[in-house]
């Protein structure tokens, strides 16, 4: 029960700041992710707004007005307010990866290979950056290129089973069935549930020798 309090605490904090210093943008970043971390969306996509109203670098409160407008299922905002946050700070890594992973829901494929690669110049160690753009090379319908980003991202993240089964329908797609089972087993063995359906596509064109 001491965290709910000492979250309600830290929101009174921020008000009684803003009261004394209603241009505080930091004060309004803060109670931002208080709010949104309580969930009240809709109070903290106020309180983040008036943060880069009154701050000039405010480009964690896009990223985070980014994550509200995907809670709410604005692809479009999402992407507005990533593109504002590495317009405000072009080395930040974690913009470009939230943008190409907001063009993919949008089938905007090639703004998305675009903003994950650089993601991922940035910061090599983002993986879902690296998760995503398999799934953007696959949208593509580029296997070449869905296969070698899934075997670099496996290199980084050895433990990620989801990006074992991405690799695996990226091998699927290829044609290369035996690959894809034992990227599939692999997937398994990391924790991750490939779909039933996808297991046995894959078994049936290796029993049919397709």
């Amino acid at each position: 029960m001491k965290e709910p309090v000492d979250s309600e605490i830290f929101i009174a904090e921020q008000k009684r700041r803003l009261k004394d210093n209603p241009e505080c943008a930091t004060s309004y970043y803060n109670l931002g992710v208080a709010l949104m971390n309580q969930g009240k969306l809709d109070e903290a996509m106020e309180a983040f707004r008036d943060a880069i109203e009154n701050g000039s670098r405010m480009f964690e409160a896009y990223v985070n007005l980014g994550y509200i407008y995907y809670k709410k299922g604005d692809l479009e905002g999402v992407a507005e307010a990533n593109k504002r946050a590495v317009e405000i700070e072009p080395r930040y890594a974690r913009g470009y990866s939230n943008l190409g992973f907001a063009y993919l829901q949008m089938q905007k494929t090639d703004d998305a290979i675009e903003a994950l690669n650089k993601a991922i110049e940035l910061n090599p160690d983002i993986v879902q950056a690296w998760n995503n753009l398999i799934n953007a090379y696959l949208q593509k319908g580029d296997m070449e290129k869905a296969v070698e980003v899934g075997k670099r991202l496996i290199e980084k993240a050895p433990n990620f089973g989801l990006g074992y089964n991405n690799l695996a329908v990226a091998y699927y797609y290829a044609g290369q069935y035996e690959n894809a089972l034992i990227h599939i087993k692999r997937a398994i063995e990391n924790g991750f549930s490939p779909h039933p359906d996808f297991i046995r596509e894959v078994e049936e064109h290796i029993r049919n020798g397709s």
